[in-house]
């Protein structure tokens, strides 16, 4: 198997832009997972004791090796990752095996028949 997790770390109010951009660049779904927290270089904001941060989600790109950087690429941009300090990080790992991916796996490898 050619495949790549890429992982997204953003805040709640950018995660349709995300998941849109990957789509457009070849992901073929996304998994999110809502409520994550998250601190940068900057120690986190308080008011009176409570935090003031947004909610953050993890967003996961099963997705053909192939396509992972061009898709990462478009994630940080619809992200702003490079741009606004704190917006949110993206990062691959590479998989070695999965399972349960029935007709998910041949629109993958549908989207890269081409590439290969």
């Amino acid at each position: 198997m050619n495949l790549s997790l890429l992982v997204a770390l953003v805040e709640d109010t950018r995660t349709e832009d995300i998941i849109a951009a990957a789509r457009d660049a070849g992901a073929t779904g996304a998994t999110i997972v809502n409520g994550g927290r998250g601190e940068g270089l900057e120690p986190e904001q308080t008011f009176l004791g409570l935090s003031v941060q947004t909610q953050r989600n993890m967003v996961l790109f099963l997705v053909a090796k192939p396509r992972a950087r061009a898709i990462l690429e478009k994630i940080a941009e619809a992200g702003e990752f490079d741009e606004t300090s704190g917006s949110g990080v993206a990062f691959e790992i590479a998989i070695e095996d999965a399972v349960g991916l029935g007709s998910q796996l041949k629109a993958i490898l549908a989207e890269v028949e081409h590439d290969i």
